[in-house]
């Protein structure tokens, strides 16, 4: 896994990226930290399709060997689809948190709220003043 944090994705101060895609979804996933804080995750806990949350709402959960740890919603808006493969394969989350460990693509209420999530660069900054 690599400590390099994407530019391409914005971050919120709970350690969710979030990214917006062509077709104008967002995906939503935890980051590098996140992971290396919790450790190999054994379980991950994501809500149904069609299920409305506010940014700041825990959405799910996700339980490592460390801990278990609610997951919170970076923006508002309504879960379109959940990453299946997590449920048998939990581990995707530590091989790949960018990209395969994906949790969620979400229709974003306000996708200006993406905006007010942190860059990659601020994110840093974040992470070595915690």
């Amino acid at each position: 896994m690599s400590d390099a944090i994407p530019s391409n994705l914005r971050y919120s101060k709970e350690h969710e990226w979030a990214r917006l895609e062509d077709d104008g979804t967002i995906t939503i996933g935890i980051t590098a930290h996140a992971v290396e804080q919790l450790g190999d995750i054994t379980m991950v806990t994501l809500p149904e399709t069609d299920t409305a949350f506010d940014a700041g709402d825990s959405f799910g959960d996700i339980d490592s060997v460390k801990a278990v740890s609610e997951l919170f919603a970076p923006l508002t808006g309504t879960v379109r689809e959940t990453n299946s493969e997590l449920e048998a394969s939990p581990e995707l989350v530590n091989e790949d948190p960018y990209g395969k460990g994906w949790m969620l693509k979400v229709a974003a209420s306000d996708a200006g709220q993406l905006e007010g999530l942190m860059d990659a660069a601020a994110y840093e900054n974040f992470l070595a003043e915690a």
